[in-house]
């Protein structure tokens, strides 16, 4: 295998990884992550372009019964790539809502919206009738443009794609280039810059090839010359998905640690929303399920969803309430206070001893009344209360049923003792 080929095996692993990785916020996201679905069909488009061009997939495509399959294959793939991210940017840079004057890039967005449509169709259609009219494919070919240099069937065909790729190579280099410009945060400037430099070299692949082709229609090259300026060219290719696939994900790193911490947070939640889910099954919108079940309910943002279960937590507290003894709470802080490791372990614990003591007082089918004393609250804002029930269902999971049963008979000792 040579270096070529194993950056080629790289270079679609880490497209189809991007894809991937925003393939979730594309398909199930809020209606700002649906418009970028046009984005994540463009990596996902050429991911597969990538792959057919990887040695094993292309040699096993080009030998099969349609000679050269690969070839197809790969353009055709790439064609809806290219329609998809023109449409993205139609989305992006096409809407303008201000009066007046309507700005140079949208009058240049909105001039692609109305033809890119037609002019994909019309490559997809003219490349099929070309690939199987006047394309050589008598012998299977391992490098599609240098095996072909010098024939003009495969020249023709293969400037049709260039010309398509080119162009739309250079309406996205324009319109990123002015989005650089203008941009406000570091790294979606870095992101924009890196993609406009990717698609300069495809305005420049493109160019490059179709010369030579031609060129080589009028003076074929040694066989020596075309396969090295294939690699070269190649290598360049490799070099603008690495650029564009980084530089596409720079602008969505922001998020990658808040996505991180909303799902650290499920994590650590889980155990206590299923427990007070389970005392209450009529609360949550969906019956409590696993981790695994949960961490992948793909239909609903993890933001969305600890929202939900915070308010569901404080919901089925406040059910608690009654059906836990009045001098609960004064218990279950002097435990957390002897057993606590330092001071800012005491609330926490506190309010976990509360829980789990109050969950079996419900469990023994403790009678309603009214409304047991619980802790204040302890966060002035949504991010704040999540934080906290992290941080108590962190000393949930500490608490052995035993041990909160202690804590309510010792309680219920004093409520009896006050009552005496």
């Amino acid at each position: 295998m040579t270096p070529l080929d194993l950056a080629g095996y790289l270079i679609a692993g880490l497209m189809t990884a991007v894809a991937l990785w925003r393939m979730p916020a594309a398909l199930w996201g809020d209606e700002d992550d649906r418009r970028r679905r046009a984005l994540w069909g463009c990596y996902a488009g050429f991911a597969a372009a990538l792959w057919t061009k990887t040695r094993v997939v292309r040699i096993g495509l080009n030998d099969s019964s349609v000679t050269d399959l690969s070839v197809l294959i790969k353009h055709y793939t790439a064609t809806v790539a290219i329609l998809a991210i023109l449409s993205y940017i139609v989305a992006i840079y096409g809407q303008y809502a201000d009066a007046g004057d309507v700005p140079r890039h949208v009058r240049f967005a909105r001039l692609i919206q109305q033809v890119a449509a037609k002019a994909s169709v019309a490559t997809l259609v003219l490349l099929t009738v070309l690939f199987f009219t006047v394309v050589d494919r008598s012998v299977p070919s391992d490098r599609f443009v240098a095996d072909h240099a010098g024939q003009w069937g495969a020249t023709l065909y293969m400037s049709v794609f260039y010309l398509y790729l080119g162009t739309a190579s250079a309406v996205c280099a324009y319109q990123w280039a002015l989005a650089t410009a203008s941009a406000g945060l570091r790294r979606l400037r870095i992101g924009l810059g890196m993609m406009t430099f990717a698609m300069f070299i495809g305005v420049g692949y493109t160019v490059s090839r179709t010369l030579f082709l031609w060129v080589s229609v009028i003076d074929p090259p040694s066989e020596a010359f075309a396969l090295d300026f294939d690699e070269i060219t190649e290598a360049s290719q490799v070099v603008l998905f690495a650029f564009f696939a980084v530089g596409a994900s720079i602008p969505a790193l922001s998020n990658v640690r808040r996505r991180a911490k909303l799902w650290r947070a499920q994590v650590r939640l889980h155990a206590l929303w299923y427990e007070l889910m389970a005392a209450f099954p009529d609360q949550p919108f969906d019956p409590p399920a696993s981790l695994v079940r949960e961490l992948t309910r793909f239909g609903t943002p993890a933001d969305l969803r600890i929202d939900r279960w915070a308010a569901d937590i404080a919901d089925a507290v406040e059910k608690l309430r009654h059906y836990a003894p009045d001098t609960l709470l004064a218990a279950a802080e002097a435990t957390a206070e002897a057993t606590a490791a330092d001071r800012e372990r005491t609330g926490p614990l506190t309010d976990a001893y509360w829980i789990k003591a109050a969950l079996a007082a419900h469990g023994d089918g403790a009678a309603p009344g009214d409304a047991a004393a619980v802790g204040t609250q302890h966060a002035t804002d949504q991010d704040g209360e999540v934080a906290w029930l992290v941080r108590v269902a962190a000393a949930y999971r500490t608490i052995t049923a035993q041990r909160a049963r202690q804590v309510l008979e010792s309680s219920t000792a004093a409520a009896k003792e006050q009552t005496a």
